[in-house]
């Protein structure tokens, strides 16, 4: 094991990582469950090539590219097709794919501790 690579060291140690897919349930404005999707851990690679379809920088273009590339269904295919992106940004409330995206990207956004700390007064 001395000789192996730092390389292969750390892709070991985060394969079991790399098969568990987080779930979330998308429901309508009344909080009607429509459906669930999942997604499974983002790489550099799949961000390089959601920019690439993108074929821009801009980030609100290319995180709605990589929710239409992560997405999935239950069974493991893909829950959008990457056509749906621009129709996505056209048709849905900006709310709804902030919180779809941030939730692909793992990030986890507490708005009243937010504005607390910035000082804005929450209510």
């Amino acid at each position: 094991m001395a000789n192996q690579r730092t390389a292969d060291l750390l892709i070991g140690a985060y394969k079991d990582e790399m098969t568990v897919r987080r779930k979330y349930e998308l429901k309508d404005a009344s909080g009607k469950l429509l459906t669930t999707i999942y997604f499974p851990p983002i790489t550099r690679f799949d961000r390089q090539k959601a920019q690439q379809l993108a074929g821009t920088d801009e980030a609100l273009t290319v995180s709605t590219q990589l929710l239409c590339k992560m997405a999935q269904k239950e069974d493991g295919t893909p829950a959008f097709d990457m056509s749906d992106a621009p129709i996505l940004q056209r048709s849905l409330p900006e709310k709804v794919l902030n919180d779809l995206e941030l939730f692909l990207f793992d990030i986890q956004l507490d708005i009243d501790t937010a504005k607390n700390e910035s000082g804005e007064t929450v209510g």
